[in-house]
């Protein structure tokens, strides 16, 4: 089976990519179309993140395993694509480079039968440029004043009040 998925970087400016790889394909060649279909050299760390709906990062498939245990995290080599993605699961985040955070949503388009003489992976559509450096993120805190307001009432204290936060910061 061929899997096509469209590639989005999370900008404001449309830049994506269509592509069809075998679901037999490890989750770092995929990493290694998407890294050439947007023009990276491929010198950096990144991850796929198993997502849902609403683009919500879940497990971490990583390039290298760098846990504290051998064997702790996924590591995209040891991991086929038809193993993590199907009709059911068809959304993946990818990051690239953790300095610049390169955020793409990869979501699986369609699952089709391999057409003869037709050669995988296959760069099939591309729209829009890569800006010259990573779109910003942003991180959206919900509710932090609320969040604030909650705990003053738990423990009785301001956050906000360090005069009268009860601690000796010259204790040592």
């Amino acid at each position: 089976m061929v899997y096509r998925f469209r590639v989005i970087l999370d900008t404001h400016e449309d830049v994506f990519r269509d592509i069809e790889i075998e679901a037999s394909d490890s989750l770092e060649d995929l990493h290694n179309v998407i890294l050439q279909s947007f023009g990276f050299e491929g010198q950096e760390m990144a991850s796929f993140y198993v997502s849902n709906e609403k683009w919500e990062q879940g497990e971490e498939i990583a390039l290298f395993d760098m846990g504290d245990k051998p064997g702790s995290v996924r590591v995209m080599s040891e991991n086929r694509l038809e193993d993590t993605v199907w009709r059911e699961q068809t959304r993946l985040l990818y990051i690239y480079d953790y300095l610049n955070m390169w955020t793409f949503m990869v979501e699986l388009a369609d699952i089709v039968e391999p057409e003869d003489g037709m050669s995988y992976p296959n760069l099939m559509y591309v729209e829009g440029q890569i800006p010259a450096v990573a779109p910003e993120r942003e991180f959206i805190i919900e509710d932090m004043d609320d969040a604030f307001s909650e705990e003053e009432d738990e423990m009785g204290l301001d956050p906000e009040d360090y005069d009268n936060l009860d601690f000796d910061e010259n204790w040592n």
